[in-house]
């Protein structure tokens, strides 16, 4: 496991446990809600469609398209110096939510609007694993 100290490590609360439960064992959950079925992400404790105030926690494929993205040439930190250049994107999954992730294993050039991806997971601790998103061979 690479060395991620000084990073910003998400802090998993009631509502996001589930979450980043589905991290650490590299599946990528989201809630679905019980009545409309729509899927949401973030994770919140209504249907951001419906209303509805019964959700559930759904696998979802990983597969997604970038609709926006940036290449970050200055590390926010000296955490993330090895990294840069990286890339932030915001990705909407097929299942139609959108959440902002890093495309990896592809040099930031390559990277354009519409790019179909799939998640991967980083490990970060024994605790915590990050999304990624990598191009679809």
């Amino acid at each position: 496991m690479a060395d991620h100290s000084g990073k910003n490590f998400p802090t998993p609360t009631k509502e996001t446990a589930p979450y980043w439960e589905g991290c650490r064992n590299h599946q990528l959950v989201i809630q679905q809600c019980l009545k409309c079925e729509y899927y949401q992400f973030y994770p919140r404790m209504i249907c951001t469609h419906c209303s509805h105030d019964h959700m559930d926690w759904v696998t979802v494929s990983g597969n997604g398209r970038v609709v926006s993205f940036t290449v970050i040439r200055r590390p926010i930190s000296p955490a993330y110096k090895a990294e840069a250049p990286y890339v932030v994107a915001l990705i909407k999954l097929d299942e139609g939510p959108t959440m902002m992730s890093n495309i990896v294993e592809c040099e930031p050039e390559k990277v354009f609007i519409g790019m179909k991806v799939n998640v991967v997971f980083e490990d970060w601790s024994e605790g915590i694993s990050i999304p990624k998103f990598v191009p679809q061979k």
